[in-house]
């Protein structure tokens, strides 16, 4: 039987995959890779994206992942064996481990999370938050919090894709981590100072308030409140997050010193260290009602 066109050229495609510098392809570029190499390979006129996929899949090292987020379902073209955290960080432009997975990467927890959290930021810097009132913050944390419904299981795994507001990839650094399988990964994630203050904002993705406490407690000979303070300030939320954050950099041991740079903040409101909390206890240092016990 005659072989067909495609087949003919199957050594020198799998040859141009083999030395693309990221083996993680979304549909576009498949299909510019068609468009550019087709007179080359000497495929037929009318062979479709579709049908090239198709081939390579069946007879190759493609592989195709799904990803059916309820916003919007992602794809990724996968040449061989990828570290799913290598093909997460490929499904849209720019995305970075937060959170949860931060805390992970970066040794912060004791736990094995079965989550993993990616942010994708908007492209715009957030609009001046507004003046809050003591009423409106009271109503707002007597609330359960917001969680994103945009997940998917994936296997044992639950993955989130959150919406960031945008900061400009503020505190994002790329450093190795390592996968479940111990293989090392190229990873895009938010920096010690930068995951600590997202995880006070929404301890929901990291675990609940202990599992931040303890993040804040491993990070104290190794983050600086320095580079956070500054950090806080940029990011500027409607919510005096600042009084969360120096009552656990208090309770985790931190020295006086640090404390004071938090301190200097203005403490013009009462605040909670979460949403929803049935029974509290207050804070007066930091203005601040927390969880009985806590």
């Amino acid at each position: 039987m005659a072989r067909s066109r495609i087949q003919i050229a199957k050594a020198d495609i799998v040859s141009h995959f083999d030395q693309l510098p990221n083996p993680v392809l979304k549909l576009k570029e498949v299909r510019d890779i068609l468009t550019t190499q087709r007179s080359f390979w000497r495929l037929a006129a009318n062979t479709t994206a579709a049908q090239f996929i198709s081939f390579l899949k069946d007879h190759s090292k493609l592989k195709i992942y799904e990803f059916p987020f309820p916003q919007r379902s992602e794809t990724a073209y996968v040449w061989g064996d990828v570290p799913l955290l290598q093909v997460l960080l490929n499904i849209k432009k720019n995305v970075h481990f937060s959170h949860y997975t931060a805390v992970r990467m970066l040794g912060l927890t004791e736990q094995v999370p079965n989550s993993i959290y990616l942010t994708n930021e908007r492209a715009t810097w957030p609009t001046d938050p507004p003046e809050l009132t003591q009423s409106e913050i009271d109503d707002s944390f007597k609330r359960p919090e917001r969680l994103t419904a945009n997940w998917i299981e994936q296997g044992d795994k639950k993955i989130f894709l959150l919406n960031g507001a945008g900061t400009g990839h503020l505190g994002v650094v790329v450093q190795p981590a390592n996968d479940d399988d111990g293989r090392v990964v190229q990873a895009r994630l938010t920096n010690m100072e930068r995951t600590l203050i997202d995880i006070t904002v929404r301890p929901a993705y990291a675990g609940g308030v202990f599992e931040v406490a303890k993040a804040f407690e491993l990070a104290k000979d190794r983050v600086s409140v320095n580079k956070l303070v500054p950090m806080l300030r940029k990011l500027d939320f409607a919510y005096p997050y600042h009084q969360a954050i120096g009552y656990y950099l208090e309770r985790a041991g931190y020295k006086p010193a640090q404390l004071d740079l938090i301190r200097r903040l203005p403490m013009v409101h009462d605040f909670y260290l979460a949403h929803d909390m049935p029974d509290t206890r207050y804070e007066q240092a930091w203005r601040l009602f927390v969880p009985k016990g806590f």
